[in-house]
């Protein structure tokens, strides 16, 4: 009766907090979701069948770090005043490992009431000689993890706090997937997996963590990678391992000295690390540790400027977030492209707001008139001319809708260092709508492209970000989620790299633009923005999307598809064949910045319902830079 009561409990807590961050309809979606998991759901989810297991250690059977074939991974790990209960779990993760090719190195800081610390690794080490120990002063856990190095032998090295639990195929994977890279003739000096969170036992995880494969700009916001983290020892020499003046967020700060070096990372989608959550874990919250945002904040200060870029580091929009508001180099100039037939009200609506919004002062607006039939459209157009200073409006010479071909006609007339592509049914929000788009482009190292938020008029999501994939083509990103929110993993309120965004508001550099031929005219309605985005990827360029650039847009969520015309639905499902047939089906399926086991069905982020990699220990890893 008692496991129950905690249940609804658990179960009343978790609805109060999302209606009140989300709404009420997502409440009663995830909600359900939770309760599958948390009351009915397998135990066990993220771990590979036993079978799975069995079998690498079957394959591991009799060997050793020397003969197993596999790269030895040394484990960083700083003890201080562990809990025996901690201590043992820990321990009992390494000692059970499927495969051999671990040292798990321990610098013990604890205090002479806690002298149990030591009796229990040695009690361990009678067990698995590849625990290795030393009783160090505590000088922080910087110093404290630099003192575990000192005594590793591995090739590579991981880093595991001392309350965590590794996953039982941990070593193997990691190991697998560095043999994989080396296969692949992709560089291998820095890898990461997905993690989940637990607070009793790993057998029944609370949430996991899938990640994305590296993704440069939202490591600026916050520290997403975490555990387990695999890199050269090499690498760690090379740097001087972690620095004590960025206690608190020191794996970040090593993080982004690491990909420095490498110019990347490879991201392994399998659940290999579990941390507790417990009173003063990090796991369980920044308040555990409020000098985290100011060591993380100095660690991205000292990344800006060893890598000779200028900008200013912020708090972001949720603790553990941040911001870097990038230099803008220069007054490049914005030609903002806006299709329009008829429809003067929205149009009125969106020129008005670009004028007394805008605090960026160097930008043109280029309206191209599109077969408008409305007499009164055409008065519209020439007052709006002396109203708004510098307006130009031309005339697109085909008939039809084609959004591709309108907005490459627009190009013509357009002088701006960049262009941006803006629907005429969206209003400015924020006066630094335009700037902040320019942050993410406009200076050494920035990106190629940069979406917008954009908001329905009932301050729902509309626009976060284009994922590939998402039932079967494309999604947005948190689509229909109350704005406010942090989304999954922060993603929904952090500067993040996308494979796409939507043309609705999509900012580009115009030497890019012309460099991949603009947008093809083949995809005259849907999937245009996405295939240019993807052929601007492919060209190996990056693509942001921002929080801090907002507009609204007054598309009707119930406006509803093009399927009930025979015509649409015909010419909308030739556009889905061109974007496999162009792309390769495999690749829109398979988004860098999005995990694959994640659901497919739903622009939320929930976790997928086929899980089969995760149970089939699958061992994929992608590197990217």
């Amino acid at each position: 009766m008692n496991v129950r009561l905690k249940r609804a409990r658990e179960l009343a807590g978790y609805a109060v907090q999302l209606t009140k961050d989300e709404g009420l309809p997502t409440m009663l979606k995830r909600g359900a979701g939770f309760v599958k998991r948390r009351c009915f759901g397998k135990r066990a989810r993220y771990l590979p069948a036993k079978k799975v297991l069995e079998a690498q250690r079957a394959e591991m059977a009799d060997k050793t770090a020397a003969d197993c074939g596999l790269p030895t991974i040394s484990i960083l790990t700083p003890l201080y005043n562990t809990p025996e209960k901690y201590l043992r779990e820990f321990l009992d993760s390494f000692v059970n490992q499927t495969a051999p090719n671990g040292q798990l190195c321990l610098a013990d800081a604890s205090d002479a009431e806690h002298a149990d610390v030591k009796r229990i690794v040695e009690e361990y080490q009678t067990k698995n000689q590849r625990i290795v120990y030393k009783k160090i002063e505590n000088k922080g856990i910087a110093a404290n993890t630099n003192a575990a190095a000192e005594l590793a032998t591995g090739e590579y090295l991981a880093l595991a706090d001392h309350d965590d639990i590794l996953a039982p195929h941990a070593m193997y994977t990691m190991g697998k997937a560095i043999l994989q890279l080396r296969a692949q003739g992709e560089p291998d000096g820095f890898l990461y997996s997905d993690e989940a969170l637990f607070s009793k036992s790993i057998r029944r995880p609370m949430v996991a963590h899938f990640k994305p494969d590296y993704a440069p700009d939202y490591l600026l916001c916050c520290n997403y990678i975490c555990h387990l983290a695999v890199f050269q020892k090499a690498l760690w020499d090379e740097i001087g391992g972690e620095r004590p003046e960025c206690d608190g967020s020191q794996d970040h700060d090593l993080f982004l000295r690491l990909v420095e070096k490498t110019g990347g990372a490879a991201h392994v989608p399998q659940v290999l690390y579990y941390w507790r959550v417990h009173a003063g874990s990090t796991s369980g919250g920044t308040d555990a540790k409020p000098y985290v945002a100011a060591a993380a904040k100095k660690a991205l200060a000292d990344h800006l400027a060893r890598t000779g870029r200028t900008g200013t580091v912020e708090d972001g929009l949720f603790p553990s977030t941040y911001r870097v508001k990038w230099d803008i180099v220069g007054d490049p100039k914005v030609s903002i492209l806006i299709p329009n037939k008829d429809h003067t009200d929205d149009l009125e609506k969106c020129l008005h707001s670009i004028w007394t919004k805008t605090s960026w002062e160097n930008f043109e607006v280029i309206v191209i008139e599109n077969n408008s039939t409305d007499p009164a459209t055409f008065t519209y157009y020439k007052e709006a001319r002396q109203r708004y200073d510098g307006l130009q409006v031309v005339s697109y010479p085909q008939k039809g809708f084609n959004f591709s071909g309108i907005n490459n006609f627009g190009r013509q007339y357009a002088s701006g260092d960049y262009l941006l592509l803006l629907n005429n049914d969206v209003e400015v929000r924020n006066a630094d709508w335009l700037t902040e788009l320019l942050r993410q482009c406009a200076h050494p190292g920035g990106t190629a492209i940069c979406g917008a938020e954009l908001l329905y008029p009932d301050e729902t999501l509309q626009h976060a970000g284009v994922v590939t994939g998402l039932g079967g083509y494309a999604g947005h990103s948190h689509k229909y989620r109350k704005a406010g929110g942090s989304g999954y993993m922060f993603r929904a309120a952090t500067v993040q790299d996308f494979s796409a965004v939507t043309g609705a508001c999509l900012l580009v550099k115009t030497s890019v633009w012309d460099e991949v031929g603009g947008l093809d005219e083949a995809f005259a309605v849907a999937f245009n923005d996405v295939d240019f985005c993807l052929r601007v990827r492919d060209a190996g360029y990056r693509i942001a999307w921002t929080p801090y650039a907002q507009l609204t847009h007054y598309e009707s969520k119930s406006r509803g598809g093009d399927e009930k015309d025979p015509v649409k639905a015909r010419r909308f499902a030739a556009e889905q064949q061109r974007l496999y047939a162009v792309h390769g089906k495999a690749n829109i399926l398979h988004d860098p910045y999005y995990n694959p086991n994640l659901t497919m069905d739903r622009e939320d982020f929930s976790e997928g319902n086929d899980l089969r990699g995760l149970k089939e220990g699958r061992i994929t890893v992608q590197w990217r830079k």
